[in-house]
């Protein structure tokens, strides 16, 4: 990519110039063309409230829904708009019933957030939790499959599987995972919070009994855009966390009459997710093929020049990262946030720095058109000088 280019793309973003934003993963960021959009569908909902959410929110919402299904594979019939991810896992975890005879399966790098949320639902149930140790550095995609199939009991009833780990940025073979796992009776949710707009997307062929994204991500809608998917089997057993008039609704239609309507709320952002898939592939020549391959072809260059300063190996092959990607640090001397700060307020550069142990840390990268490889460049030629200022820092 020219430096002409980097420029032009990165001027599509409202971000601070001033810092050098290698977190995308955490919360996306929204390209500006997107935010005028919503701000217009804001102000089309305050010109006549009653207009916009009582009599037009209906087709507005089929509109967004037939388009997101399309690019993520999916059936739109069962396919609900929810805030993000972590709320459509606890939709799912909420609405199913489990007893103590029971056992919910969850990996090591599953989000801490949805951890707490299948925590929750199996202690109101007396249910156990399994959590799977899937390894960091990775040999490849049969180490994640062997991992998580060999911990499955007969007890097993359900396993929540991220298709992208959060915080080694691990893109699990998710398919072969849930037919493995649905080969022996377990119902598969996957947290698939990164995926959508970081890795080629089919829902459907994944084959999960549910599935959940965030298009507040990779896609870069507003945030509050998130989805739900349901297999036909389940949809009659899956619930809002709210429920509201939709409740009333006749059973065939009750589905998307429920989660349409949860109470009064902004729908900008979910009514914005068309608009932020049409821009982003706009952006560049070949569309969302590309988009993808730059993120991840650069995602590949900054783990290599990361691993090249700290003296490590690269800790997955490259075809299980996407967009991120993550590489193991020396043990935190005292609060393993320390560094993060120093990056942060004496180079202006926002990475994560992730605890995922006693003494054990990754600090994880982000990949999207707006960056470019002189900002990892340069990170890398800080990092050493910036662990040594951690060490010799008090807390």
């Amino acid at each position: 990519m020219s430096e002409r280019d980097a420029e032009r793309l990165a001027k599509l973003w409202s971000l601070d110039e001033h810092v050098a934003f290698l977190n995308h993963g955490s919360f996306g960021a929204c390209p500006t063309p997107v935010l005028e959009s919503q701000q217009a569908l804001r102000e089309r909902m305050e010109r006549q409230p009653v207009q916009m959410l009582h009599r037009d929110l209906g087709a507005l919402l089929d509109v967004a829904r037939e388009e997101l299904a399309r690019f993520v594979g999916a059936d739109a019939e069962g396919l609900a708009f929810v805030p993000n991810a972590t709320t459509g896992v606890n939709t799912v975890l909420r609405s199913l019933r489990f007893g103590p005879d029971d056992e919910l399966l969850v990996t090591n790098q599953a989000y801490g957030a949805c951890r707490n949320a299948v925590h929750f639902v199996a202690d109101r149930a007396g249910a156990r939790v399994a959590q799977v140790e899937v390894p960091f550095p990775c040999e490849g995609p049969q180490q994640v499959i062997d991992a998580i199939v060999g911990a499955v009991t007969e007890r097993t009833r359900l396993a929540l599987i991220d298709h992208v780990a959060s915080p080694t940025g691990l893109v699990f073979p998710i398919a072969e995972i849930t037919a493995a796992l649905r080969e022996r009776g377990v119902q598969v949710l996957v947290d698939g919070a990164h995926a959508p707009g970081m890795v080629e997307l089919n829902v459907d062929a994944i084959g999960a009994d549910y599935y959940v994204g965030n298009c507040h991500k990779w896609l870069c809608a507003p945030k509050s855009a998130g989805f739900l998917s349901v297999q036909p089997q389940h949809r009659s057993a899956i619930r809002p966390l709210t429920i509201s008039h939709g409740a009333s609704a006749p059973e065939d239609r009750r589905f998307r009459a429920e989660f349409d309507w949860v109470g009064t709320i902004d729908p900008s952002a979910v009514l914005c997710v068309p608009e932020a898939i049409h821009t982003l592939a706009a952006f560049v020549p070949g569309g969302w093929p590309e988009v993808r391959a730059r993120n991840h072809g650069l995602a590949v260059r900054a783990r290599q020049l990361l691993c090249a300063a700290l003296g490590a190996e690269p800790p997955c092959p490259e075809d299980m990262i996407g967009s991120m990607a993550a590489v193991p640090l020396p043990p935190p001397h005292g609060n393993p946030f320390k560094l993060h700060r120093i990056l942060l307020e004496q180079h202006r550069i926002e990475v994560q720095v992730y605890p995922v142990g006693p003494g054990r840390r990754l600090l994880r990268v982000s990949c999207q058109l707006y960056n470019e490889l002189e900002q990892y460049q340069h990170l890398a030629k800080l990092l050493p000088e910036a662990l040594e200022a951690e060490a010799a820092l008090e807390d």
